[in-house]
């Protein structure tokens, strides 16, 4: 006879569910339907996947979510990160730093940390990963590019919210794992699907095909089988957008400055967007590659398996920005003609048409224009994994993992031709945050260079980012009463990092005055964005960049600041228990990690001769964790998880540094940063009051002992202006304090008729602790103790209708405001966003679906915002991608 729980633990969860549940949610919880055996049910199509993905999380031990392929397969869901911002707690974003997303899930964090702080791993093992844009390639982050994971790989995704002693360390908010199929677990010794799509989006107005497809077979036997799988998407992408890419007071300007103030006094100190710009970004992704398992099973006993995986991102882009040049003609001596002010902004600005007599035709400019051009840039993620495991004895399982994994992000070319023009004018008001400035520059059509106005810039960039690990684990069945088993291992890795940079040196861009063709932008530019946006700008082919580059750009050595080599050997062991009684089990163990971290910067000696600096530093982590499930009644869960956690700092964080010989000053990276850790607790109880439902609600609190923000300390290093050790003012990545808290409310109900719906919320709050950043805030900075990537508000509405053979799901997807980085020595936060897509899906015959999938039906607009030191938000960012349909069919056999 099962043993029933206690009253006061049965009142403990209650309390943890909340006093305001109805009366019928009591008499579900402990009526007869709850003793229905939930295996036995045969259901498909959306009912399948919450089924699965439900009673894994149910017979779970620890706190996790579970995304099953079937889920993914119901939803237009184009990459694994686009499955997981449904799940409460999860947060995503489309790009991997400031720049604003385009269209594309790409980074995963958990909690209201930054992404860095969530572990990925594919079938319990590293993933080397690259980013395709250069600023990214040049953070270099540890966290994954989900660019690269297409939703085709996916057998099931486990999100771990709570630490176990056997998961890989990393994960500080929590970790993703992605498992592939296997190949033995085919129910038919033959079988293949595929899909065939075409993606039309709607800004760049094109069609694209969607490939996809596998193949599995196993011999008779069921002891030796093969999968294949394969990929291929293509994709067009445009980007509508208006930057503010530089705030600054008027004070801190230089040239004629000074007389501009002494003009207009009322002006000191006040906020001048100096480069406003309609950015128009066009790019071609094209995503190959492919999985292969190989399986065998030469006994019962023995399961070995070979897993190699590619992926490589072809993203070729061109971005044209046209911006009003406001620094141009207040260093010049121009004085605004009108202009309006808002605390400390000035919220409209136009200078005279004309350049006043007095400055005999000096005036500056008013418009300057980049071409960026970055063709054959990319992004490559691949892994080989040989895993195996052996059963002993009736107690002991042997298992283990040997492999390598390795990523790249290339940037070939990053060329920059740069055009100023002549002084015609020109304006800009704002509208806040909540619309476009609008922007008018006379002449903003025409191609006219000032005689000076034509320059270029360049660089090649390559990260390279690899791993070689091995990993060995025992399970030994005890059976001694509450203590079922004890799991232990070892861990051995090596992971490397590496950033090469090369310039690309301008020999005389003036001579490249007579270009051409040039074009304007499309007549839609910025139509959905709202507002005034500049529009009628001329631009070039970025055929014309590039044999403009050709031309005028050569290599001119490498830039030795900014590289650096990390080289990171870790040892791990651990030790976990796993506890059962009739009601109540869970995991209790420890895992200690050991991390030597060797920082390779370039510093130049005291003969100006650039030298490989070694920076060395060792740490020992000592991380317990405890994982509880108290099962009240059969419908009714209550869990508790404690555990320490760290993340190792970005790989940018740790690397290169910049020094100003000059001012002794210098910014980025701390080859002697220490990880971060924290100390986690969630509480919380689930409720499956019914088949397919659920209703869970969890607290959890996460304190960071050791966390990594930017702020400025003094360093000394060798003076090559002065020719000896001097103490620089450092603005660079340093270890400080914070803390997050919250808690996750989510319901999962199926209704009548075939429909459904599913629900959460998550509340995060993050703050920084440091008595730093709580004196900047004392001294009227108020967001000065926000963490990066801490939203308060996020969550999900999600509808489903199946039957006869018709699908349709709808969900909307909501995260407020949250800081997303530092870019040009500004905080940049992004703006609260929500996103609609939808699915419709016919099943023609038991092999043959067609699909209708749309993403961001909503048009969403992304915005982004800095605040002045009087806390009011001017605007950094405005940014469109479209909408995206997909046409397609699936089949199988």
């Amino acid at each position: 006879m099962k043993h029933q729980p206690r009253p006061i633990a049965a009142a403990v969860a209650l309390a943890m569910l909340g006093a305001g549940l109805p009366a019928w949610a009591e008499e579900a919880a402990t009526g007869a339907p709850a003793t229905v055996k939930e295996e036995a049910v045969v259901v498909t199509g959306i009912r399948a996947s919450k089924f699965k993905s439900l009673t894994a999380k149910k017979n779970a031990d620890s706190l996790v979510e579970v995304i099953s392929a079937e889920d993914i397969g119901k939803m237009p869901d184009k990459n694994v990160a686009d499955s997981l911002q449904r799940v409460p707690g999860v947060n995503t974003i489309t790009a991997s730093g400031t720049e604003g997303g385009f269209g594309e899930n790409d980074r995963v964090s958990m909690r209201g940390t930054p992404p860095s702080l969530t572990a990925t791993t594919i079938n319990g093992h590293a993933v080397g990963t690259g980013d395709w844009y250069v600023l990214n390639q040049s953070a270099s982050g540890r966290s994954v590019s989900y660019s690269l994971l297409p939703s085709e790989l996916v057998d099931t995704v486990v999100i771990s919210k709570s630490a176990r002693a056997d998961l890989v360390e990393g994960g500080v908010a929590g970790s993703v794992d992605i498992q592939t199929r296997h190949p033995l677990d085919a129910k038919k010794p033959l079988s293949a699907s595929g899909s065939v799509e075409y993606v039309y989006s709607d800004l760049s107005a094109k069609w694209d095909p969607q490939l996809s497809g596998q193949v599995n077979w196993k011999n008779d036997a069921g002891n030796f089988g093969v999968l294949l799988q394969a990929f291929s998407e293509k994709r067009q992408t445009r980007r509508d957008g208006q930057e503010f890419l530089w705030w600054d007071t008027i004070d801190n300007l230089w040239g004629k400055n000074k007389e501009v103030l002494a003009a207009h006094p009322d002006l000191k100190g006040k906020y001048v967007s100096l480069l406003t710009g309609s950015a128009y970004f066009e790019q071609e992704r094209k995503r190959d590659g492919g999985l292969i398992a190989v399986q065998f099973k030469p006994s019962s006993d023995i399961n070995l398996e070979l897993t190699g995986f590619s992926s490589k991102l072809k993203a070729s882009n061109y971005n044209r920005n046209a911006m009003q040049w406001a620094v141009s003609p207040l260093t010049h001596g121009v004085s605004p003609s009108k202009y309006t002010i808002s605390g400390g902004t000035v919220t409209s600005l136009e200078f005279p048409s004309t350049c006043p007599a007095a400055l005999n035709g000096d005036c500056g400019g008013s418009l300057v224009t980049d071409q960026i051009a970055r063709p054959g840039a990319s992004a490559k993620s691949q892994f080989i994994n040989l895993a195996g495991k052996f059963k002993a004895s009736d107690r002991l399982t042997l298992s283990g993992k040997l492999g390598s994994t390795k990523g790249e992000g290339s940037t070939p070319r990053d060329i920059g031709f740069e055009v100023g023009s002549g002084y015609t004018g020109g304006s800009y008001n704002l509208h806040g945050i909540d619309n476009p400035a609008d922007v008018v520059i006379p002449g903003a059509d025409k191609y006219a260079p000032n005689a000076d106005g034509i320059g270029g810039w360049g660089s090649s960039t390559l990260s390279v980012d690899k791993e070689r690990y091995a990993q060995a684990d025992g399970d030994y069945h005890l059976g001694l009463g509450a203590l079922e088993s004890v799991k232990f291992g070892v861990r051995f890795s090596k992971h490397e990092r590496q950033l090469e940079s090369f310039k690309l040196k301008t020999l005389d861009a003036g001579k490249f005055v007579n270009v051409g063709p040039t074009s304007l932008y499309p007549g839609d530019f910025g139509s959905h964005l709202g507002g005034s946006v500049l529009k009628n700008v001329w631009q070039l082919p970025m055929s014309a960049v590039v044999d403009w580059s050709n031309k005028y750009q050569v290599l001119d050595g490498r830039n030795l600041d900014t590289e650096f080599r990390i080289e990171e050997p870790v040892t791990a062991a651990y030790a976990m228990a796993t506890l059962g009684t009739d009601n109540l089990r869970g995991n209790i163990g420890v895992r200690v990690v050991h991390t030597k971290e060797d920082v390779h910067n370039n510093r130049k000696d005291k003969n100006g001769v650039y030298q490989d600096v070694l920076t060395s530093n060792s740490y020992t982590d000592i991380l317990p964790s405890a994982n509880l499930k108290l099962e009240l009644s059969p419908s009714l869960i209550a869990r508790m998880a404690l555990s320490k956690t760290m993340s190792r700092p970005d790989f940018g964080a740790l690397g290169s540094l910049t020094l100003n010989d000059l001012v002794l000053s210098g910014s980025g990276g701390n080859p002697n940063l220490k990880p971060v850790r924290a100390t986690n607790f969630d509480i919380g109880a689930e409720w499956y009051y019914a088949p397919k439902s659920l209703l869970s609600v969890g607290l959890y609190h996460m304190d960071l002992s050791s966390y990594v923000s930017y702020g400025t300390y003094k360093q000394t290093f060798f003076n090559q202006t002065q020719g000896r050790d001097t103490e620089y003012t450092l603005t660079a990545a340093q270890n400080t304090t914070g803390r997050v808290q919250g808690f996750e409310v989510a319901l999962e109900q199926p209704l009548a008729y075939g429909f459904g719906f599913n629900t959460n919320y998550t509340y995060a709050n993050g703050k920084e602790t440091s008595a730093y950043c709580q004196n900047l805030q004392n001294g009227g900075e108020s967001h000065a103790c926000d963490l990066v990537g801490t939203a308060k508000h996020s969550y999900n509405l999600g509808a489903y209708y199946e039957k006869n053979g018709f699908s349709a799901r709808l969900a909307y997807n909501y995260r407020s405001a949250f800081l997303n980085g530092v870019d040009r020595k500004s905080a940049i936060y992004q703006d609260a966003v929500g996103t609609l897509m939808g699915s419709l899906s016919y099943t023609v015959s038991d092999n043959l679906t067609l699909t209708l999938d749309a993403k961001d039906l909503n048009n969403p607009v992304l915005k982004s915002y800095v605040y002045d030191k009087t806390g009011a938000k001017q605007p950094r960012s405005f940014y469109t991608n479209g909408r995206q349909y997909y046409l397609g069919l699936r089949m199988k056999y």
